[in-house]
């Protein structure tokens, strides 16, 4: 809630027009910030809000059968399982009841920040407003749009006032908005599980 974690600013230079700084970013640069600039620098025991960006999500290599497996191996990988399936069921429904016990994602970065005695938070697909970090990037971006001289130069000297603008006071306000805004999804919730228990009586 005191704004930006000291240490951990990650900034570079694009080498690719792709639009936005994802083109950049894979999982090998995001876990070496991760690992190096960040966990150092925050207290212990942090629960660390992401969104559902791809390099967030690498898995760990696992067994579990793709899509265009053959037979045998959803076979095995069910009898694997103790999960069982019928000798007339065709490659679509054994893949199905495979999906059915998939287990849950094994991600990397999750264990990394385990390790270190944190634990990570993401948030549903879709839903900037329970990102506080969102608006964060805005006012960056907004300052940044706005002393704009379309000069590398400016650019490197605007920045660091353009991240000054988000204060500890900016992010404790971003927070509970966010907090607010989940509240409401609780509450709706509650009502159409009560709406619902109404219509089935």
């Amino acid at each position: 809630m005191n704004g930006w974690v000291n240490g951990a600013q990650l900034v570079f230079q694009a080498k690719r027009k792709t639009g936005d700084y994802h083109g950049q970013m894979d999982y090998e640069n995001f876990s070496k910030w991760f690992e190096e600039m960040l966990l150092p620098n925050i207290p212990d025991h942090s629960i660390i809000i992401m969104d559902n960006a791809s390099y967030h999500n690498t898995t760990e290599e696992t067994t579990f059968p793709k899509a265009n497996a053959r037979k045998e191996n959803l076979r095995k990988w069910l009898d694997d399982n103790k999960i069982p399936w019928g000798a007339d069921m065709l490659k679509p429904e054994l893949y199905a009841l495979c999906k059915a016990h998939e287990p849950k994602p094994d991600y990397k970065i999750d264990k990394i920040a385990e390790a270190e005695g944190h634990s990570i938070l993401r948030t549903p697909q879709y839903h900037p407003e329970l990102q506080p970090i969102e608006t964060c990037w805005g006012v960056v971006k907004n300052y940044m749009a706005k002393h704009c001289d379309f000069t590398l130069d400016k650019f490197r000297k605007n920045l660091p006032v353009a991240f000054s603008q988000v204060t500890a006071k900016t992010c404790q306000s971003l927070i509970q908005k966010a907090v607010t805004e989940e509240e409401k999804y609780w509450k709706e919730d509650g009502e159409i599980d009560a709406f619902q228990e109404i219509d089935t009586d």
